[in-house]
């Protein structure tokens, strides 16, 4: 089996943007109707199966009931990893991402028109484990050097796995990596082909209750506070200066989603479960304690800590370029949207 190290290239890149434009020959963000100047849609991108405000709106309509008196039709569509929807984000074919920390920083760091405008999530975990094979004498991360360990390059789990590895002396060049997704990773994981996977919760506990898996670390017991790194809520640039009410209105909503959830958490984990596949167990496991962590609020900290990500990622090779955090952040969005639900209420 041939082994790749896991770099963000130019032909890398190339591809995401021809996967991007796959989705479906979409309009350009701030189309607008010849009789009122307001989009023709809102389209909105997430990293399959979707992040958990995102899986909101698609399952209980909250965006279609939201803009529904405007005649603007709402489109959701979720993408196999967040460089897609990254690099669709930034061409104008979607208006709004919901997406990970490292493809949102790609993004932002090449320039693009983009505006940071809330956090997705901020989940301490940053949702990320090492597994080997059930009857692996594999037993601590230290045990992995030289073995073959298979996992999405780019990705907030690439991150918060080399970071693991350097808390205990190594680097992610003293293992194997292997640039592939779960469903190539876990059946090479079960025949033996590689020693270790790096995934998401949902995935590896599927993996773990059928037996097949055991987990070696996981970032949320065994990680440091400070490798947890917010996702974020993207805007397109030339949307938001268009549109900057219809903004505006989707991270009202998003607010009372986010409120929602932790005022209904039985019902959020059903939905979830439900929507995503995961099992119960997985879903607990990754919102412990009845903790949902959705406030999109964009505060000092979370700026710091993306900060904090970007110097991390451009050290590793996983970034080019650098971010002007005063162009790409933008709470103005959020701070309307929090002063005209207060004066709702």
């Amino acid at each position: 089996m041939r082994t790749t190290k896991p770099l963000l290239t130019r032909r890398l890149f190339s591809a995401t943007l021809a996967a991007a434009v796959a989705i479906g020959a979409v309009p350009l963000a701030g189309a607008a109707s010849a009789a009122d100047d307001k989009p023709d849609a809102i389209r909105i991108g997430s990293t399959a199966p979707g992040h958990f405000k995102f899986i909101l709106f698609r399952h209980q309509k909250l965006l279609e009931k939201e803009f529904e008196a405007d005649g603007i039709p709402i489109e959701l569509t979720t993408f196999d990893g967040g460089s897609a929807a990254s690099v669709a984000l930034g061409s104008g074919a979607l208006d709004v991402t919901y997406i990970g920390n490292n493809p949102s920083l790609r993004l932002a760091a090449s320039g693009a028109n983009v505006k940071l405008v809330g956090l997705s999530s901020w989940l301490p975990s940053n949702e990320t484990l090492v597994l080997t094979r059930a009857d692996s004498d594999i037993r601590t991360l230290a045990d992995l050097k030289g073995k073959r360990v298979g996992y999405l390059a780019g990705t907030v789990r690439h991150s918060t796995f080399a970071k693991a590895l350097e808390a205990q002396g190594l680097s992610i060049d003293d293992v194997e990596s292997l640039n592939i997704g779960i469903e190539s990773s876990g059946p090479a994981l079960a025949r033996g082909d590689i020693d270790a996977i790096v995934e998401g919760q949902g995935s590896a506990q599927r993996l773990v209750e059928a037996g097949q898996a055991r987990i070696v670390f996981d970032a949320a017991k065994d990680g440091r506070p400070e490798w947890a790194v917010p996702h974020a809520i993207s805007v397109n640039g030339d949307f938001a200066q268009r549109y900057p009410d219809i903004v505006e209105r989707i991270l009202k909503v998003d607010i009372a989603a986010a409120e929602w959830v932790e005022a209904n958490p039985e019902e959020a984990i059903s939905i979830f479960v439900e929507e995503t596949g995961n099992s119960e167990a997985a879903v607990r496991a990754t919102y412990a304690d009845g903790r949902f962590y959705q406030n999109p609020e964009i505060t000092p900290a979370a700026v710091e800590a993306l900060k904090g990500e970007e110097a991390f990622m451009a050290k590793a090779g996983l970034l080019q370029g650098s971010i002007d955090y005063d162009r790409w952040v933008d709470r103005s969005f959020f701070e309307a949207a929090t002063a005209e639900r207060t004066a709702g209420n």
